[in-house]
């Protein structure tokens, strides 16, 4: 992290920056704009996890709301 630019106040207090540059929260088009954001920097991949509140229920909605939002960007 330190060679991304955070310093070692950042990653010590596990600095709200931080957090920021590694978890996106919002609706779709909010997750949709980060991914392209690391697309634009070269990404060729960009993995997702869905994080909730239950964490022994399978998301199974978020993760159809974000198959829907990724299949109706691509149909444009």
């Amino acid at each position: 992290m330190l060679r991304s630019g955070f310093s070692s106040d950042d990653v010590e207090t596990v600095s709200d920056r931080l957090v920021d540059a590694l978890v996106v929260w919002g609706d779709e088009d909010a997750i949709l704009h980060r991914v392209d954001e690391h697309l634009d920097a070269g990404a060729d991949h960009v993995a997702l996890q869905v994080l909730t509140g239950d964490m022994m229920e399978l998301p199974m909605r978020q993760w159809r709301r974000l198959g829907a939002a990724f299949g109706d960007r691509r149909a444009k």
